[in-house]
């Protein structure tokens, strides 16, 4: 897998890179609230898929209650590899890069989102920000020690959600928009996983060679190893600047970061910017 803080600007920077790309279509045109919210699930859900592993990092956000909720992943995603695996698969426990590593996954995560979003009156959507912003938060803060910080990282998320709140208001938001953002989230994690030296069996249940569990990947000469010198020094870098750069943008469209038009930009970049 990719390290934590590559995840989650993984995740913003397709959530950011979608929104901005698709500015005439209904996606781009969201408000505030729901971008920055979907922004959180994004990053949030770009470490959603490693939750399939008890020892992880990200299965320790929340303490007991998050390493509880692993283990039950854990032992689904190990039922179902041992359930559809092939003769030519790794005869492995399939507990981790198993069920949560596939576009299934994806699709259902972003459906359940969706759904419990459409039918609440508003808390649910404070708790699904709470949650993903802690696994957000446990991503990019990955070396704080996992056994003693999950209170730290419970108070952070509930300051985050807090402050959307009584920045956005009222504001309108898009069910539909938060299902697409997790689903962005969990493939752009897939992404970061297939470029390591283990790839991701994200087209499950497919049988490719023979194998329903095959680990996508580019040639062996491109892919990085976890936390290596491409990964932080390029990679990692690389991702931050461009969803930085891509968030900024789209908030400026939406009305959210008029300070933008104040830059001295060329005329040409403010016509991407701000499009007629």
């Amino acid at each position: 897998m990719a390290t934590g803080p590559t995840h989650a600007m993984s995740g913003l920077a397709a959530w950011a890179a979608v929104t901005a790309l698709a500015d005439t279509h209904a996606i781009g045109q969201l408000s505030p609230k729901t971008w920055v919210v979907g922004a959180t699930l994004a990053s949030g859900a770009a470490l959603l898929p490693d939750i399939d592993h008890p020892r992880s990092t990200v299965a320790s956000t929340f303490g007991a209650v998050s390493r509880g909720a692993s283990a039950g992943i854990s032992g689904i995603s190990g039922f179902l590899y041992r359930l559809t695996r092939t003769k030519r698969d790794s005869n492995r426990d399939g507990t981790h890069r198993g069920f949560t590593h596939t576009l299934v996954f994806a699709v259902l995560a972003g459906l359940i989102t969706t759904a419990i979003v459409q039918t609440s009156e508003g808390t649910a959507l404070g708790v699904l920000m709470f949650v993903f912003a802690g696994l957000a938060v446990r991503g990019l803060l990955h070396t704080w020690s996992p056994n003693k910080d999950a209170l730290l990282i419970t108070a952070a998320s509930l300051l985050l959600t807090l402050a959307c709140w009584a920045w956005a208001g009222d504001q309108p938001t898009d069910a539909a928009a938060f299902g697409v953002a997790v689903m962005i989230g969990c493939v752009a994690h897939f992404v970061g996983d297939a470029i390591t030296e283990q790839g991701c069996p994200m087209l499950w249940p497919v049988p490719l060679g023979g194998r329903t569990w095959y680990p996508v990947a580019p040639p062996k000469a491109l892919r990085m190893k976890t936390g290596g010198r491409v990964e932080m020094v390029l990679v990692g870098p690389g991702l931050t600047i461009a969803a930085l750069v891509l968030s900024s943008v789209v908030l400026y469209r939406i009305g959210a970061a008029p300070w933008l038009a104040q830059l001295d930009l060329p005329p040409e970049v403010m016509a991407w910017i701000a499009p007629s």
